[in-house]
């Protein structure tokens, strides 16, 4: 099966690629961003008709934590919705028959019923720090689902909760919650301060899944006959940003105190997904919080160290 992987150089799109690389089965076919600009319709619509791939696994997106969201709205609105239109239309238009596009679970109501299930797609309203992320990941998996029902194109959508892992960003600001405080509390902890502010009252309940193990449930889902439209991917292990900020801390080295900041957004109150469907095809997670949380560290010192560092 030759695959095209979109957006390779991100953290998901190259946990998918190492992954795939070590099964022969798999010949992968990736561009970096200079080769091909996913928001350039005529260039998309031109590699799918030179390259002829036998299937997509769409990891291209502009990601951020919830102050770049919050501040950017418009450009995450309008690149990632861009990205996934040409690259949808364009696989279809080209005779690709399998497409499998990577979204988020911010794309369920801010006040959902939990665990979350894929059935609360669009009944309530969303959560307004990511709302315009959140609209284009909806475009795109309403883009698969509808060209699936058309034309009988195998083009399916996972949608993970949130990811953290090797190839993260760990910009101090604009990253996502896990690698933001890991590098404040390394920073912290070189500097010598004796505090670190964390953003929010520290109450809202998140689930966190490490990539690789999404890589898998590629994998897993990329071997389907008939795979479920739209499927959950999360842990099943739920923690709060407070007990977050301090199993990061601890593998830190971190011995300060920890201040929560009210007067900063918290964002969803809860979020935790219900993932039946994926675990009923075969996949389960098998990396545990406080065991990726080590690792990612571990990483981090390694990636710092040589200057490799994405931030």
């Amino acid at each position: 099966m030759k695959v095209f992987v979109a957006g390779h150089r991100g953290m998901v799109g190259s946990a998918v690629v190492r992954l795939l690389s070590e099964d022969p089965r798999f010949e992968l076919n990736i561009r970096s961003r200079d080769q091909l600009d996913l928001t350039n319709q005529s260039a998309v619509e031109k590699f799918f008709v030179a390259e002829k791939p036998d299937a997509v696994v769409f990891c291209a997106a502009r990601v951020g934590g919830i102050l770049a969201n919050s501040t950017f709205p418009a450009e995450f609105l309008y690149e990632n919705t861009v990205m996934a239109i040409n690259a949808v239309h364009s696989a279809w238009q080209s005779g690709v028959t399998r497409f499998l596009y990577l979204g988020s679970t911010c794309i369920y109501p801010r006040l959902a019923a939990q665990p979350i299930s894929e059935s609360s797609l669009m009944t309530g309203s969303l959560e307004q720090t990511n709302e315009g992320y959140a609209i284009a990941k909806i475009t795109g998996l309403k883009m698969c689902s509808l060209y699936r029902r058309q034309y009988g194109v195998c083009f399916h959508s996972l949608m993970p909760t949130n990811l953290y892992g090797p190839g993260d960003n760990y910009h101090s600001e604009n990253s996502h919650v896990i690698p933001g405080l890991l590098r404040r509390f390394h920073d912290a902890k070189v500097a010598g301060l004796s505090e670190v502010t964390v953003w929010g009252s520290g109450n809202p309940l998140r689930e966190f899944l490490y990539v690789d193990d999404l890589a898998a449930a590629v994998k897993c889902t990329l071997q389907l006959e008939d795979p479920p439209d739209v499927a959950n991917v999360g842990s099943g292990e739920e923690v709060s940003i407070r007990d977050l900020a301090a199993m990061c801390a601890a593998v830190v080295g971190f011995e300060g105190r920890l201040v929560f900041d009210t007067s900063k957004p918290d964002g969803t109150p809860r979020k935790f997904c219900d993932t039946q469907l994926i675990r009923g095809v075969g996949w389960r997670p098998r990396v545990m919080l406080r065991e990726g949380l080590a690792l990612c560290y571990q990483q981090f010192l390694r990636e710092s160290s040589l200057g490799a560092l994405r931030s």
